[in-house]
């Protein structure tokens, strides 16, 4: 009987223990930087999550971090271009600053125009949802790719291109000396326009269409969020993955990382989309 009851007992810890464990472990966030250049990442967790530490950092060019994330999480991500420090020791950035004045953001997410990594971890059925989003406006080409999963389509999204030098004039965000376009404005930054917004007589799916503008951004990178309501094709889902976000990946991404050839055919290409642009070039 003793004997019974320590099986019992040992039996009952061992399921708990395992219980456990599945409840805390971390999904991994792998971040890379195939830039020519640095970037300072930044993190911004949503509210009432457990905030993800660290909330900013540098990543030069060819290296990788990975980080732990709670399971619960979700937030954004997305990289700040040309930084650099004034005379007092103020971090301030070319594109997608978060205004925090140091590498850490603490809270502060990215200043439009910033292509944006989104997460909601372990939601609906146990699910983890994403997209890149450009309702934002875009400063850098940016894939999102998740390994592992056992639930959900764990589909491959983001854009792969860089759109900086194709912007409409109107919506080009350029260096303060002016020798190069850092980022690109969405229609909303760029004219607040209520329609573009998808604000006040515009606030629902019915009422805010694709604009020219937004039909821009959508036929470059069909598969990121385009404006507010694109939901349709631009978020994915999966369960129990761990997730590479990549800066600036190549063109032509290797279908050894995106796993699956239907995957590589049908993240854009740059040809194609390079003759879509210049047949439609939009001039501000």
């Amino acid at each position: 009987m003793v004997r019974l009851l320590i099986s019992i007992t040992v039996l009952t810890l061992l399921i708990l223990t395992f219980s456990f464990v599945s409840e805390v472990r971390s999904t991994k966030f792998k971040i890379v930087n195939k830039c020519r250049h640095t970037i300072w990442p930044g993190i911004l967790t949503g509210a009432n999550r457990p905030v993800l530490y660290p909330t900013g950092f540098v990543l030069n060019s060819g290296k990788s971090r990975t980080l732990s994330v709670p399971r619960a999480w979700s937030g954004r991500l997305w990289a700040r271009t040309l930084c650099a420090l004034d005379s007092g020791g103020k971090l301030s950035c070319a594109s997608a600053d978060c205004g925090s004045g140091k590498v850490q953001c603490a809270g502060s997410g990215a200043i439009p125009p910033a292509t944006l990594a989104e997460f909601t971890l372990n939601g609906d059925q146990g699910l983890d949802f994403y997209d890149v989003s450009l309702v934002d406006g875009y400063n850098l080409p940016m894939l999102v790719v998740a390994r592992g999963g056992k639930g959900g389509g764990c589909s491959s999204t983001g854009c792969l291109v860089d759109l900086n030098r194709a912007c409409p004039a109107g919506m080009r965000v350029a260096r303060a000396n002016g020798s190069e376009i850092v980022a690109c404005k969405s229609a909303c930054e760029a004219f607040g326009d209520p329609m573009y917004c998808c604000s006040e007589n515009y606030n629902t799916p019915d009422t805010c269409q694709p604009s020219i503008y937004s039909t821009f951004f959508k036929h470059a990178c069909p598969r990121s969020y385009s404006y507010a309501y694109d939901d349709k094709t631009s978020t994915f889902t999966c369960a129990g993955a761990d997730y590479i976000i990549i800066f600036c990946p190549a063109p032509f991404t290797s279908q050894k990382l995106l796993g699956r050839r239907r995957e590589a055919a049908e993240l854009p290409l740059v040809n194609k989309t390079m003759m879509y642009i210049g047949r439609h070039h939009l001039s501000g």
